[in-house]
């Protein structure tokens, strides 16, 4: 078994989807014609959307994200933190904690997506 993908639900996937290529790089996977669901390449594991519609319309009842009570965060991991802060906040997204080293050698910075969700940008792990 392996780690295929996360599902984000999001209330504008479209818009979503143009945030995180211009936020992170990330490039188009799979779009549903109907806008409602789309996949980005992200690496070995995808990042996929759904809408609060889709998603309600199977019987579900999704909360919107709230980065200062998370119920999870999305690590991405580059070698080029700041550049990749400052790409981030270009695109829209909110600071939320600056570049901060850490006492096991990595780098951290989070930052809010647009639609609230946390989003640790870091160092690789240095083993």
């Amino acid at each position: 078994m392996k780690f295929a993908y996360t599902i984000l639900y999001v209330e504008d996937v479209k818009k979503t989807v143009q945030f995180y290529k211009d936020a992170f790089d990330f490039e188009l996977k799979f779009q549903h014609e109907k806008g409602d669901y789309a996949e980005l390449e992200s690496g070995q594991t995808t990042i996929a959307f759904s809408s609060f519609d889709l998603i309600r319309s199977l019987g579900k009842n999704p909360k919107r994200a709230d980065s200062q009570t998370p119920n999870f965060e999305l690590a991405l991991v580059t070698d080029r933190l700041e550049d990749a802060l400052q790409q981030a906040i270009a695109a829209g997204a909110k600071e939320i904690k600056a570049i901060e080293r850490m006492p096991w050698g990595q780098s951290i910075a989070y930052v809010e997506d647009i639609n609230g969700f946390l989003i640790e940008l870091c160092t690789p792990m240095m083993i």
